[in-house]
């Protein structure tokens, strides 16, 4: 009788005491949100911030582990949240700042370092600064500003809008003619200049 209960003990026991801490663990993860609405908001702004550090050293680097960023990606990132203003603050200052840390790339802890060196210098709000970064979206073009640069760059490289010797470096398609199209390269074919049946002439 003995025996069973000692045996049976064991194996009863584990199950539910392995039950029970779990359960305490889950009713403590929900405690701990349901507790306090404030502490969840503070990391969801960081790590927005984080997660937009991340896109943006992917941004035209498919090889980017997302761990470190490059002046040109933060450039672009800070553009697109409208803290490059070309007025208080310019790609000039962000070069200065950013080339202080003597590397090429900047992992997350050294690039926030660097935006508190940028803001101070700058007389910006750092927090204020990293709210904006953290809200622009993932990287690409905000859309009203998009529409304006579309047409503008759609205009600017209609080939067929060209004159002069510009004209004379595209074809009819639209497709640059390279050298041929920036050079009076000399025709060696033997053919006289204007001459109308080129290459008709068959070999017997």
């Amino acid at each position: 009788m003995s025996d069973s209960v000692e045996n049976g003990s064991p194996a009863a026991a584990t199950p539910p005491s392995e039950g029970l801490s779990a359960l305490k663990i889950d009713a403590g993860a929900e405690g701990t949100g349901s507790s306090g609405p404030a502490s969840p908001a503070s990391p969801a702004g960081a790590g927005s911030f984080t997660a937009s550090f991340k896109a943006f050293s992917k941004f035209g680097d498919p090889k980017s582990d997302g761990k470190q960023i490059t002046l040109s990606q933060s450039d672009k990132w800070m553009k697109q949240a409208k803290v490059i203003d070309g007025k208080k603050i310019t790609t000039t200052d962000t070069g200065i700042y950013f080339k202080k840390h003597k590397s090429v790339k900047l992992g997350l802890e050294q690039y926030k370092a660097y935006l508190d060196d940028l803001a101070k210098n700058k007389k910006v709000d750092v927090e204020e600064l990293k709210n904006k970064m953290a809200n622009c979206g993932a990287p690409g073009v905000s859309s009203h500003a998009a529409g304006k640069a579309a047409s503008t760059v759609d205009r600017l490289t209609d080939v067929s809008k060209y004159t002069g010797s510009h004209k004379q470096r595209f074809d009819e398609s639209g497709k640059g003619k390279g050298i041929a199209g920036r050079k009076d390269l000399p025709d060696q074919s033997g053919y006289v200049t204007g001459y109308q049946n080129k290459d008709t002439y068959k070999a017997h």
